[in-house]
């Protein structure tokens, strides 16, 4: 069964979302640099599955520029 960030990306591909892609990717991003600015605590678990969500959106990025898909900020199709 594919976890959430799958379905997510794969519903944001399929809708040829580019712009939702990309901000998904950026609160990843955001949220991995806050982590390993942390310490105190062990975080190397959290920004190991962030470091994995960011892969799977890459992935999606590279479905969709594969696909030679063009789509508008929205996600509507042009």
């Amino acid at each position: 069964m594919p976890s959430a960030i799958e379905q997510i990306v794969d519903v944001y591909v399929r809708l040829k979302n580019r712009r939702g892609l990309d901000e998904l990717m950026m609160r990843r991003q955001r949220l991995a640099v806050d982590l390993k600015s942390r310490s105190g605590y062990d975080f190397s678990l959290p920004i190991g599955q962030i470091d994995e969500e960011i892969a799977i959106i890459e992935a999606g990025l590279s479905r969709l520029k594969a696909g030679d898909v063009a789509a508008t900020d929205d996600g509507r199709p042009i």
